[in-house]
């Protein structure tokens, strides 16, 4: 047995060797890639996703799509700082889900930056002290987030990629156990997205909304009755204890956020379309509107009006349509809703995030 075991290890050391060679390997030609560029941009939303695409439907087990995409995208990230370190707005502080999301999409070796707001965000990559934002624009329980959608209107950015973040909330405090806790902080999605299990096994207990899972998670670091709602992260970041894992109200509760840039991707071969239109004041404007998608046979994966902030009761209407701007069938359509629309706006086309 013991031999067996010794031949085994042996056996793992030599893919050790084999992948650490590999892995250098890569990190060389991504250097030769980067130099054949020659000026042009570092990060490539679309070769990135169709790596990631091609390995995780590759993929022969036992590790699951989702650890396979984190390894490659650990692996991409290092690769591209070698070339450029590429900094990265989002909702801070250190952390929330917001960081999370960069940390997925970007890997642990882009710099993250922390902003106070969404707007400061956007504010940051369009005077260019950060190539990119990762803002949150709809969650699957609690749905959009207005603040995102109202400025990307206005904004001069556009959407180059999309991540999907499964929400997992953690009940967290100074010392474990339920007993005492007489105040329940959290950001406001946070606590809509937990009340089921609050009312069950914190009925009696305060809850408290804060600016972020992070500003809640620093409250409940100074006071003993006190416990917060937020990620595994942020319980490490301020030495909290994990009261209890999982406390989400529906185990499938998932954050959408947008990759904002100065363009977007180019097709990748699986991609989405966001726009922004508002319709004419006249009979069936809105159904004119969507007609020319469906005569192409482009699908929607969402449909949300808005109301404008230019006028009362006037609406802008957000969709997402799957397909690549720069795709044949959707250039006729939206040529088709530009001469139906009062207002249009590409917003971007990125590749589609997986599940």
């Amino acid at each position: 047995m013991k031999e067996d075991l010794k031949a085994l290890r042996a056996r793992i050391d030599g893919i050790d060797d084999a992948i650490l060679k590999l892995v250098s390997e890569r990190a060389g030609i991504a250097q030769q890639v980067g130099r054949a560029k020659n000026g042009e941009k570092i990060y490539r939303p679309e070769r990135e996703a169709q790596i990631v695409r091609r390995l995780r439907e590759s993929n022969p087990g036992p590790l699951s799509g989702e650890v396979v995409e984190r390894l490659i995208r650990e692996i991409i990230s290092s690769c591209r700082a070698l070339e450029q370190i590429t900094r990265i707005a989002y909702l801070g502080p250190a952390g929330t889900f917001s960081q999370q999301a960069v940390h997925k999409h970007f890997g642990h070796e882009a710099e993250a930056i922390a902003e106070i707001d969404i707007d400061t965000c956007f504010h940051t990559v369009e005077t260019g002290r950060a190539d990119f934002a990762v803002v949150p624009v709809e969650n699957s329980t609690e749905g959009s987030v207005g603040r995102t959608l109202d400025l990307i209107v206005s904004s001069s950015l556009k959407i180059c990629s999309e991540v999907m973040l499964p929400i997992r909330q953690t009940l967290m405090r100074k010392q474990g156990g339920l007993d005492g806790i007489f105040r329940v902080y959290g950001h406001a999605q946070s606590l809509a997205q937990c009340q089921q299990w609050l009312n069950r096994h914190l009925p009696n207990a305060e809850r408290v909304s804060v600016v972020s899972n992070s500003e809640g998670a620093r409250l409940a670091a100074e006071e003993r009755n006190a416990a917060t709602l937020g990620s595994e992260a942020a319980a490490e970041l301020y030495g909290l204890v994990v009261v209890e894992a999982r406390v989400e109200d529906e185990v499938s509760n998932t954050t959408r956020f947008l990759v904002l840039g100065q363009a977007d991707a180019a097709p990748s071969g699986c991609d989405k379309t966001s726009l922004v239109m508002g319709a004419k004041n006249q009979p069936g404007s809105v159904v004119k509107l969507l007609q020319p998608f469906a005569d192409a046979g482009i699908s929607m994966s969402k449909f949300e009006s808005r109301p404008a902030r230019s006028s009362n009761w006037e609406y802008l209407f957000f969709v997402v349509c799957n397909a690549h701007r720069q795709d044949a069938k959707m250039v006729a359509a939206l040529a088709e809703v530009e001469a139906r629309a009062a207002f249009l706006k590409v917003l971007g086309s990125y590749p589609a995030a997986s599940a």
